[in-house]
């Protein structure tokens, strides 16, 4: 071999080597700033959370629910987001090592296309149990009704809902599938009660005494805890020739209406 040829071949053997250690520095670069966008993401929801939860805990009835509700929504935007951060971080790695990233992109594509008709109902469902969980629609506790089945709720995730009826049934709905909703313990609760008395009965001794005995109620530690507000009194809700009704209404705090009942 030649001199010349010995020199081209350790020009470019120096080339190769001073390409590689680029690229490699580039590579460390591209790490560096990842891991330091994490840490940045992180310190913003974090102080996001705090934001939130102090700004929603004083309008909570029940104590902790806003920060739990908030800490799963953020677990979640973070998932989302160093999964998104790091494919972005692979791919940029690739095309400075020479790797054609336009296949892969567009491979990628197809892919999320095919996964996106194919698992249609499963993306309904998280997104239904995103939005659920985001406006506090329903919490474990509550007393519900889902598509026209009530009980208590179990369990909630971003896929379903866990309800468990009076008989101990376990009913699960898919959170894309859940149509009608009703929640009856959501920030408070009410116990309803309807009075048949004799048509001759004097109504308004009667409210009174009703009244007398709701301010006695709200007055005792036992219910006076639990009770929101005075007794309500809405009236003569009907009446016929033998009977009249009154309906009276207790607000409480969620899931104690039967208590006061």
């Amino acid at each position: 071999m030649t001199v010349n040829a010995w020199e081209s071949f350790f020009a470019r053997l120096l080339n190769i080597g001073v390409n590689t250690v680029q690229g490699l520095i580039r590579i460390a670069l591209i790490v560096a700033v990842a891991y330091l966008t994490m840490k940045l993401m992180r310190a913003g929801l974090k102080h996001l959370e705090t934001f939130l939860v102090r700004a929603t805990e004083k309008t909570e009835t029940v104590p902790g629910a806003a920060s739990k509700r908030i800490k799963t929504l953020s677990g979640v935007i973070w998932t989302i987001s160093c999964g998104l951060l790091w494919f972005i971080v692979v791919l940029t790695i690739l095309s400075q090592i020479g790797v054609n990233i336009g296949p892969i992109l567009a491979g990628a594509g197809v892919v999320g296309l095919a996964v996106g008709f194919g698992a249609q109902h499963l993306v309904r469902d998280l997104v239904s149990g995103f939005f659920l969980i985001l406006e506090n629609q329903i919490r474990v506790g509550d007393a519900a009704t889902i598509n026209g089945t009530g009980g208590v709720v179990e369990d909630i995730t971003f896929r379903t809902v866990v309800l468990r009826d009076q008989a101990g049934v376990v009913h699960v709905f898919p959170n894309g599938a859940i149509t009608t909703l009703a929640n009856a313990t959501l920030d408070w609760s009410a116990c309803v009660i309807n009075v048949t008395l004799p048509f001759r009965v004097d109504t308004d001794r009667v409210i009174g005494i009703m009244r007398r005995i709701g301010d006695e109620m709200k007055a005792e530690r036992e219910f006076g805890r639990v009770m929101l507000e005075p007794m309500e009194v809405f009236g003569i809700e009907s009446f016929t020739v033998a009977n009249v009704t009154l309906k009276v209404r207790f607000k409480t705090q969620p899931a104690q209406q039967n208590l006061v009942g």
